[in-house]
């Protein structure tokens, strides 16, 4: 039987990920800092450990006897600490490599993002470049622990495959679904330049197909950028998002007006004691004008996105409805 170990486990990626291997009949094991988010795994039939990915003990406990380490734990925030970012996403991802190694896992998946090309990337970037990381501290580290997973790619050992998920999102998102959402219902919500802007979504099961591909026919030392092959106009992908809030459009202003009413909204709520939700790191990712080339997977792993946004935002505001009742 199939061992995979997840960590992250309860995290929106990762939580699916154990959903779907454990309808394989997969043995799942996981690792969170959580105890909230281990609980959700443990309820979808997962053994879980609460732990650190700098740990490790907690992390050979994991993975020990795995088959399989889908590694999905990171610091996912568009900005932040450095010494975070770089003790969780690069060291993290060392210590997670090493231990799996020497525990004799055969497959690797370091779950990268997009964002290792930057933001202003050509017309369908591809695996290849170029890459641009400076400008973000999340899209940096991205960058480097996915260049710290590929020193441990070893044809006689441990493959390492790396996934760049394009902007996923499902129910139980919060960059695409669920922060947006809460935004728009405060009023606080607003795109740049006409929201003409691209997203690269992909749902989530379209990317675990990707993984699944990858894994089948254990393309190590390989990368793989994995969305579902359209850039949608971000007035289009949050449109479907205010329809949920019962909101008929989004407003929009020229990119400058919007930086400037977030800078004096993040210092009159500081004023408070609060903190503002928006952020301009975060605008900068709505502003993106090209789409991310996913040739490579289509023709090495087979890849075809399955669902389609209309499909994907239709069965996440029924979970919505669901969710109400």
């Amino acid at each position: 039987m199939t061992v995979i170990a997840i960590t992250g486990i309860g995290g929106f990626i990762g939580l699916r990920m154990a959903e779907r291997a454990r309808e394989l009949g997969w043995t799942v094991r996981g690792l969170d800092l959580s105890p909230v988010a281990a609980e959700r795994a443990r309820a979808v039939g997962a053994e879980v450990i609460v732990g650190s990915v700098n740990d490790s003990e907690a992390i050979h406990r994991t993975v020990n006897g795995a088959d399989i380490v889908f590694h999905t734990a990171a610091v996912v925030e568009e900005d932040g600490p450095r010494e975070l970012y770089e003790r969780v996403n690069i060291e993290g991802t060392r210590t997670v490599a090493t231990v799996s190694s020497k525990a004799g896992v055969r497959q690797f998946v370091q779950l990268s993002s997009v964002m290792v090309y930057g933001f202003d990337y050509p017309q369908d970037v591809s695996e290849d470049g170029p890459f641009d990381g400076a400008a973000n501290i999340y899209n940096e580290t991205k960058l480097r622990s996915e260049r710290v997973a590929m020193e441990f790619d070893n044809p006689l050992g441990m493959r390492v495959i790396v996934i760049r998920p394009g902007d996923v999102y499902g129910s139980g998102s919060v960059p695409w679904i669920l922060r947006p959402l809460d935004l728009i219902r405060r009023g606080l919500f607003m795109l740049p330049n006409g929201g003409r802007g691209v997203i690269n979504q992909v749902h989530v099961d379209n990317l675990l197909d990707g993984v699944f591909l990858a894994l089948e026919k254990n393309v190590g030392g390989e990368a793989f950028t994995i969305s579902d092959g359209v850039a949608t106009s971000c007035s289009e992908f949050f449109g479907h998002v205010a329809k949920m809030a019962g909101k008929r459009s989004i407003p929009t202003l020229p990119a400058p007006i919007v930086f400037a009413l977030i800078a004096i909204s993040v210092r009159l709520w500081r004023l408070f004691g609060s903190r503002f939700p928006a952020s301009a790191a975060a605008t900068r990712f709505l502003m993106r004008k090209n789409r991310y080339s996913i040739a490579k997977a289509q023709r090495v792993l087979g890849y075809q996105p399955r669902v389609r946004l209309e499909d994907g935002m239709r069965d996440i505001a029924a979970d919505f409805q669901l969710q109400k009742k």
